[in-house]
């Protein structure tokens, strides 16, 4: 049979199986199943009595099935993917315990006086939370639980609250670690940590660009975010700020502290000794012992003579809920970035250290570990199935020659290189309304990656020049833009859904979908940045 009409049946039996209700990675394997019959074995179709005498069934576990089993094997046994069950337990541990909470209530001290505070506390503190897990879901369901009652109190506009929450909580598809990222470069065999470090700008740039439409969008209309009531002897004005800058002085003297103990440990054991051939060790060179034992001085005179020992207590004491966080992210992005562990090993380190600081916080037991574990177990299940049944079914159209029969088309319809690009994200938008992002990435990448790579790497983008070895990466960074915009998306964003399920009743769906609207365009906005503008991915890459 035809690829052609290979190529139609496999979308009409996605869309149909879908509609019908059956779970992605049970469908995407049974048409696995019909793209192989179909394109190695037809006759059994029509004579399923022929059993045996086919490519396929003639001898089995061999030829394209061989094939078919071995790729579905390198994939489920990829080292980096077992960081993902604990990037899931980590994000687990952090909605259970207090730890989220008492960072809200810090930033929100700093925050509660401004137009819009608390709308913009949710998103620094989605951002914190998506750079501490990278997990989407827990993300929405705790903001809708600890900020949506708070600004629905004190009389922010609903629609405002929603979308801030629901599009912010989303912000883990881009920041790092972000599990769609570390999905796509295990798919594309791409460098994690270079999509990582390439997703940094993009994702705060969205990030501020949610900040400055609330910023915005509060200050021509004050009354979508009435300021609330100040409490007595709360801190006002220029008091506030100098708390922050002891606060922020404390935190300085304790990194600084850290790293010179870092570099001088290295020292001491010659660990840092320069050696031909091999990169010096980030931030623990001899030299830099110094330079951070002079900055924790610098900051310990700070504390005591400048700010003053009560100031330093006080500030300490207002802004304290955001250590965990910090710490947490230190241990996670350091250890990648600092060269001291892999993408795995960082994800391990992540959650042990969530776990530590739940016991020392006293939040610990056995119940917090038994449901964070089976919450790991639930979606790490979920994501090793559709990771199953879509790399079956990507493989099985790989075999069959679907890949080049889709580029041919789309290279040779005469369609300018922008033109193509557009058409990607088109589908990409409208596979997202629909399907979860597991499945798109595992049968879409595949077709869409090699057609991108022919291209012409100079008409990608319209300022800038995009250096061809970063082509695949700034791709990848694309498409989680893109499924950003999906979470979103109506009719089955997911966002809607986690959100309606912690909402109080009055919200509907209608009305979460309806808070959404800006917040899809302030996306797509950073979507076409990132289309017009390729080298951004560049500028923290080597």
């Amino acid at each position: 049979m035809d690829i052609g009409t290979i190529s139609l049946v496999l979308m009409l039996g996605l869309v149909v199986l879908l509609a019908i209700g059956m779970p992605l990675g049970l469908a995407s394997a049974v048409l696995a199943v019909l793209v192989l019959v179909m394109k190695f074995e037809p006759g059994l179709l029509m004579n399923p009595l022929s059993f045996g005498d086919g490519i396929l069934t003639g001898r089995p576990g061999s030829g394209p099935l061989n094939i078919l089993a071995q790729k579905i094997y390198g994939l489920l046994t990829d080292y980096v993917l077992i960081s993902i069950p604990l990037f899931i337990f980590m994000a687990a541990l952090l909605e259970r315990s207090g730890i989220a909470k008492d960072m809200y209530s810090s930033l929100n001290v700093w925050l509660s006086r401004t137009r819009g505070g608390i709308a913009i506390v949710t998103s620094i503190m989605a951002v914190i939370m998506a750079a501490m897990s990278g997990i989407i879901g827990g993300e929405v369901v705790l903001l809708g639980l600890i900020a949506l009652p708070q600004m629905l109190r004190l009389g922010y506009d609903q629609n405002l609250a929603i979308g801030t929450i629901c599009a912010s909580g989303s912000l883990g598809t881009m920041i790092p670690p972000s599990i769609v990222l570390i999905i796509y470069g295990l798919i594309t065999e791409t460098s994690i940590k270079a999509l990582f470090t390439a997703s940094f700008i993009p994702g705060f740039m969205l990030a501020s660009f949610f900040i400055l439409y609330i910023v915005i969008r509060t200050q021509l209309n004050p009354s979508l975010a009435p300021l609330p009531e100040p409490e007595p002897g709360e801190p006002q004005g220029a008091e506030k700020g100098a708390l922050f800058g002891a606060f922020m002085n404390i935190l300085v003297a304790g990194f600084s502290a850290v790293l010179a103990l870092r570099a001088a440990f290295f020292t001491v054991t010659g660990q840092n000794a320069l050696v031909e051939g091999v990169e010096p060790i980030a931030l623990g060179m001899p030299n830099h012992a110094v330079i951070f034992g002079v900055i924790f001085a610098v900051s310990v005179a700070l504390a005591l003579f400048v700010f003053g020992r009560e100031r330093s207590a006080t500030g300490w004491n207002m802004g304290k809920g955001l250590v965990a966080p910090i710490v947490v992210i230190g241990v996670v992005m350091g250890s990648i970035y600092g060269g001291i562990t892999g993408i795995t090993e960082a994800a391990g380190m992540g959650a042990f250290a969530v776990l530590v600081l739940a016991i020392f916080r006293g939040e610990f037991s056995l119940d917090l570990l038994w449901d964070s574990l089976m919450r790991t177990l639930k979606s790490t299940g979920t994501i090793i199935w559709v990771t199953i049944g879509a790399a079956a079914l990507a493989g099985a159209y790989t075999i069959a020659g679907g890949p080049t029969y889709v580029a041919n088309a789309i290279v040779g319809s005469d369609l300018p290189t922008m033109g193509v690009l557009l058409l990607m994200m088109l589908i990409l938008l409208f596979m997202g309304a629909f399907m979860d992002w597991v499945g798109i990435v595992l049968l879409i990448i595949p077709v869409f990656l090699p057609i991108v790579q022919r291209l012409p790497i100079e008409e990608i983008g319209v300022f800038g020049t995009l250096e061809p070895k970063y082509l695949t990466v700034w791709f990848g960074v694309l498409f989680c833009m893109n499924m950003q915009v999906s979470f979103l998306s109506p009719p089955f964003g997911p966002a809607a859904f986690y959100l309606k399920s912690v909402a109080p009743p009055h919200i509907s769906l209608t009305d979460i979908f309806r808070g959404f609207l800006p917040f899809i365009g302030i996306q797509l906005i950073a979507l076409s940045v990132l289309l017009l503008w390729p080298p951004i991915i560049e500028i923290l890459l080597p």
